[in-house]
């Protein structure tokens, strides 16, 4: 504390103040804080010989008493022992995802929600409790609620209540998608000009599939009945709004009821999708294009499943240019192209009668040495598979010569077994086919309707797509969204749920922080952030990194103290929460 000097223009008088430096722990900003108030100079001159040396000496008592306040003498029992079974280590670093849980207003959605419904337990903690359990400690809702209290929570409700509960977060789930929307929105900023979508499957560890969980192409290669979930982002790759559906559903078939979604509820205005080759078909496009409101798109296109003509235009040096905007050479590693033409898409009309249709856009081609490389690389294990299947048939079965066989003319398999058959020709090698394959390595084409814009753009564009793969590489991976450990779809449908706000809240958190960290590293940070009780409700913090200085910069949460009452935890939860 320290002796302050303001000068009052309308007396034209200074006024003295003992002041503290203070940090608003909302905005983080230092500034004075007036602790005591003493009265003009003039006046109290009257009453001190030196009225600032008077007061510099009163704020240094101050000081003094108050720093005295902050210092504990403990009393420690070395010989003391723990009780059987004691766990008192405590989670502090789930603050920052009550922070923005409570920001988001979602404690509102759920306790209004909850309010006309029969049951007593609250909706609210529970999700919260499998929120921040998701992120910190993922596992089955019976995992979640048995460490309830590695949490300073008081997650007042029974494991019955947690599962009751999922049936009420499956009905609520689509509104509560559209409100979570507007709250970002409002609080974070929005940008859905440009939507990325894509679809992941999820496997589930049961023998017979159900009306919900089906046998389809799995994303991982497995033979398991699948959940299918099609997912837009906006343009950080912030989760805007997901669906689920049947196992065998195609991803092509999921596009218009998620996108439909969006545009219909969500208040874009004029959108451009963005989503790779397997969405993209004439419905598809049509349904971007065709109406009133025409929205765009920018989809990446198969080369190698393209028309004789469009190969052909691939392949074809003419018209390449390198990074320096001149024509590429043969040593170049990098070459682009692109191309304004109108293509002839075939749509299915309401009556199921199929038409041609034109749409006008341009065609972006690039090749990059770095792929061509990747591409062979990647095939060589393939290759040699193929190449030891066919020196002995017998080894391979067709569950184990997954990609292989198609490089191996002549071979047949056994309907029920998958055993390889013998047959009039023996199995060769076709080299024809790798051939072929070989010719559009490293080459890449994206097709898109804003024909206005540059092929660096639609290119970097097009890039944002990692966004969304990397939103499916966390869910399943970091947050452990399978295997899921419910079987009912109306509980399927809330596991998804609250998988789909851990991941928001993820993203906010990595927004907030201009995406210095993983999410993997972040969580990291967030767990280690715990503490142990000391003595009474004194506790002891043993962590503090960049990353948790960082995050409670951004988050306004000071996670640099080494000792903490149970009072001042308690109080920095409670602002956590306003």
């Amino acid at each position: 504390m320290y002796l302050k000097k303001t000068y009052r223009k309308q007396s034209e008088r200074t006024y003295l103040v003992i002041a503290q430096k203070y940090r608003n722990p909302k905005t983080n900003i230092s500034t004075d804080r007036t602790v005591k108030s003493l009265g003009y100079l003039d006046e109290l001159e009257k009453e001190y010989d030196d009225p600032i040396a008077h007061f510099q000496e009163v704020a240094r008592k101050m000081t003094e008493e108050e720093n005295a306040k902050k210092k504990l003498t403990l009393t420690i029992n070395m010989e003391q022992q723990l009780e059987q079974e004691t766990d008192d280590r405590k989670n502090f670093g789930y603050v920052a995802i009550l922070k923005i849980y409570h920001e988001l207003g979602l404690h509102r959605f759920f306790n209004n929600r909850a309010r006309n419904e029969e049951f007593k337990y609250n909706t609210n903690s529970i999700m919260m409790l499998l929120v921040v359990s998701r992120l910190l400690s993922p596992g089955s809702k019976k995992k979640a609620f048995e460490e309830r209290r590695r949490y300073f929570e008081r997650f007042d409700f029974s494991l019955a209540d947690v599962y009751r509960a999922l049936s009420h977060y499956a009905k609520i789930a689509k509104d509560f998608q559209r409100y979570l929307h507007g709250q970002i929105a409002a609080k974070y900023g929005r940008d859905t000009k440009t939507i990325y979508y894509d679809v992941t499957n999820f496997y589930f560890e049961i023998d017979e599939a159900d009306e919900l969980r089906k046998y389809g192409r799995s994303k991982e290669h497995r033979h398991n009945p699948l959940v299918q979930m099609g997912l837009a982002m906006d343009a950080d790759g912030i989760p805007l709004h997901y669906e689920l559906f049947p196992g065998n559903k195609l991803d092509k078939e999921t596009f218009r009821s998620v996108i439909g979604e969006v545009r219909r509820n969500y208040g874009t205005g004029r959108i451009v999708v963005v989503a790779d080759m397997g969405i993209i078909t004439g419905d598809n496009i049509y349904y971007l294009t065709g109406g009133k409101d025409s929205n765009g798109y920018v989809f990446s296109f198969s080369v190698r499943g393209g028309t004789e003509a469009f190969k052909n235009y691939v392949l074809n040096n003419e018209g390449y240019v390198g990074t320096d905007g001149k024509p590429a050479g043969e040593d170049a590693e990098f070459k682009i192209k692109s191309r304004l033409i109108a293509r002839e898409i075939n749509v299915t009309m309401k009556s199921g009668r199929t038409v041609k249709k034109t749409v006008h856009e341009k065609q972006v081609v690039f090749w990059a040495k770095k792929y061509a490389d990747k591409a062979r690389a990647e095939r060589e294990e393939v290759v040699k598979k193929a190449l030891a299947l066919v020196a002995d048939p017998k080894k391979y079965n067709k569950a184990i010569t997954y990609g292989a066989a198609k490089y191996v003319k002549n071979l047949e398999f056994d309907k029920e077994t998958g055993e390889v058959l013998e047959g009039k020709h023996c199995p060769c090698f076709d080299s024809d086919k790798l051939a072929e394959e070989e010719k559009y390595d490293g080459y890449y084409a994206i097709v898109t309707s804003e024909r206005h814009m540059s092929d660096g753009e639609i290119i970097d564009t097009y890039r944002g797509l990692w966004e969304i793969e990397e939103t499916f590489r966390v869910t399943k991976g970091t947050l452990e969204a399978r295997p899921v450990y419910v079987s009912r779809q109306d509980r399927i449908g809330a596991h998804f749920l609250t998988c789909f706000i851990a991941l928001v809240i993820m993203r906010l958190i990595q927004k907030k922080t201009n995406r210095r960290y993983s999410a993997e590293r972040i969580i990291e940070c967030l767990n280690k952030i715990a503490c142990s009780n000391e003595q009474d409700n004194l506790y002891l913090f043993d962590y503090r990194s960049e990353i948790s200085d960082v995050i409670g910069d951004a988050l306004g949460i000071d996670f640099t103290r080494k000792r903490l009452r149970l009072g001042d935890i308690k109080n920095i939860l409670a602002e956590s929460k306003k």
